[in-house]
């Protein structure tokens, strides 16, 4: 029996997680009463006493949890932005080349941004097999279900009276500092950073992140990439498909509820769509935490997911 505990468990991600895990017969859920869920002390209690501590935290909150954690035994799964690319942590995609392996062995997994598994999906394989090179300038635009902003943006967009604008999808992120920028960088193995347009939709649950091509940019054929796909994505969560159900059309959130990813490959050879779907809530989140916590306690890893 493997003893969890989630620290902030009362966001969206943690009690997504809780939910999930009340669920299973193989896991032993440590809970706080509410009193104590925020007093340090209980809290470091509970991670130290854990197999397995899920951090459903803010960045700065996520780096003070796993700084309480003084023993060789606890995993973490931090599903913050905090350690996505620290040198001493593994990332949480294991479709990636070898990161399963990684994951296994590891003790401390910084989960996948959404925004950021949609683009690495994508453009890492084509990068490690050559077919894009590592100093292009790429662009990605990335459709989300409003869940993605936590509790209150829930709110504001299920609340009464709401403002009319949201009744459109809004870009955001217009700084060009989104904060899943340095890991899209990072474990894509790119020189510089994509121009990442972001985008909120008025329903709840489901992402679709496209990066667009000119053929200058691929240095093989869309054929080719879709092959260099198909051979990448064997095994895991993650499927490519040659063609979707919806004829011309990519519904974003046809994956909402899901744990899985689909890849397409679209367009033509002057100018290709590559597209990845699924649920910001699912592999881009709570399922892919999921995911990694099987991984790391030898569990088979499609258990408590949904594909």
């Amino acid at each position: 029996m493997t003893k969890v505990f989630i620290d902030g468990g009362a966001g969206t991600t943690g009690l997504n997680i809780v939910s999930r895990l009340s669920q299973r017969g193989d896991v032993q859920l440590i809970q706080l009463p509410e009193e104590t869920r925020k007093d340090p002390a209980a809290r470091k209690d509970a991670l130290n006493a854990a197999d397995m501590a899920f951090l459903c935290l803010p960045d700065d909150a996520a780096r003070e949890a796993a700084a309480m954690v003084e023993n060789d035994h606890t995993a973490i799964i931090d599903t913050s932005t905090a350690h996505r690319v620290a040198p001493d942590w593994v990332y949480g995609f294991p479709e990636l080349q070898g990161q399963r392996e990684k994951i296994r062995a590891g003790k401390r997994i910084a989960n996948p941004g959404c925004h950021a598994s949609g683009f690495i999906s994508l453009v890492a394989p084509l990068v490690q097999n050559q077919a894009i090179a590592p100093d292009a300038a790429l662009t990605c635009f990335s459709l989300t279900g409003y869940s993605g902003g936590g509790k209150k943006m829930i709110a504001e967009y299920e609340g009464g009276n709401r403002n009319p604008l949201l009744d459109a999808p809004r870009q955001y992120g217009l700084s060009q500092s989104h904060k899943h920028l340095p890991e899209m960088k990072a474990l894509c193995g790119l020189d510089i950073a994509p121009i990442f347009c972001p985008i909120v939709a008025p329903y709840y649950a489901g992402m679709e992140v496209t990066v667009p091509l000119f053929a200058g940019q691929a240095k093989v054929s869309m054929e080719e990439i879709k092959a260099i796909y198909k051979a990448y994505y064997a095994q895991g969560v993650v499927h490519f498909v040659e063609e979707t159900s919806e004829g011309n059309f990519l519904s974003a959130n046809a994956f909402a509820g899901r744990d899985d990813m689909e890849i397409t490959v679209s367009g033509n050879e002057e100018r290709i769509l590559l597209t990845a779907r699924f649920d910001n809530l699912g592999k881009g989140a709570c399922g892919a935490a999921i995911q990694n916590m099987n991984l790391l306690i030898g569990a088979d890893e499609f258990t408590g997911l949904v594909v």
